[in-house]
């Protein structure tokens, strides 16, 4: 499946979804509150089952833990992130307010040179955590989303130039639907509602992208 079919496709699945199907989609929005948030991201799980058609809001409290799950599992593959950012900021941050000119700048420096690796390093980290959480999702085992041997080898089968364009190519659309309901945000009251509306379309749409993308590998 190329990039255009998969935007397609993602998004004809995310329609389906929650398109005429109401109480199901003031639901998600309603979970895309704090805390509630948790049964958002175990609905994602079940998306990125592959799962056709889209999957019902049914047993909450799986959902309520799988998404748990889902938060952890991001986060573990963050921490090398938070590492980094910490030892450039976190020192930079220091020598700032140390009050040794000669520190100072070497604090600036850090935070200079800080921010394009904290960025790699986030990168990377968000290309297996990807792949890692389709694996949790596919084998319901929590190990299996930081199997890094095979999600390289995954990753491999998908192409690394593949994957990573087709990442860029969603992100892209999703900051060009972020910019486009920022402003709708202008709108009083229905701007908020819109943007709590958009929230649960654009999961399904960007991790059924992730699944559609996960399933690909072997087949370019």
């Amino acid at each position: 499946m190329g990039i255009g079919d998969n935007l397609g496709e993602s998004f004809a699945y995310a329609k389906e979804a929650l398109v005429g199907k109401w109480v199901k989609w003031i639901i998600l929005m309603i979970c895309s509150l704090p805390i509630l948030s948790f049964i958002q991201g175990g609905y994602i799980i079940r998306v990125l089952r592959s799962t056709e058609p889209a999957p019902e809001l049914e047993d909450y409290g799986q959902l309520f833990i799988d998404g748990l799950l889902y938060f952890i599992i991001w986060l573990i593959w963050m921490i090398p992130v938070i590492i980094v950012a910490m030892i450039f900021f976190g020192g930079a941050l220091l020598a700032l307010i140390s009050g040794s000119d000669a520190l100072g700048m070497a604090g600036v420096a850090g935070m200079f040179i800080g921010i394009p690796i904290t960025f790699i390093v986030s990168i990377l980290c968000a290309l297996f955590a990807y792949i890692g959480v389709v694996r949790f999702a596919r084998m319901e085992k929590f190990g299996e989303a930081f199997a890094f041997g095979e999600i390289k080898d995954k990753i491999g089968e998908i192409g690394w130039g593949n994957y990573f364009i087709s990442l860029v190519v969603l992100i892209i659309a999703m900051w060009i639907i972020g910019f486009i309901v920022g402003i709708l945000l202008l709108i009083p009251i229905l701007g908020w509602i819109i943007l709590l509306a958009s929230i649960p379309f654009l999961n399904i749409f960007m991790f059924r992208y992730i699944s559609n993308l996960y399933d690909s590998a072997g087949t370019a």
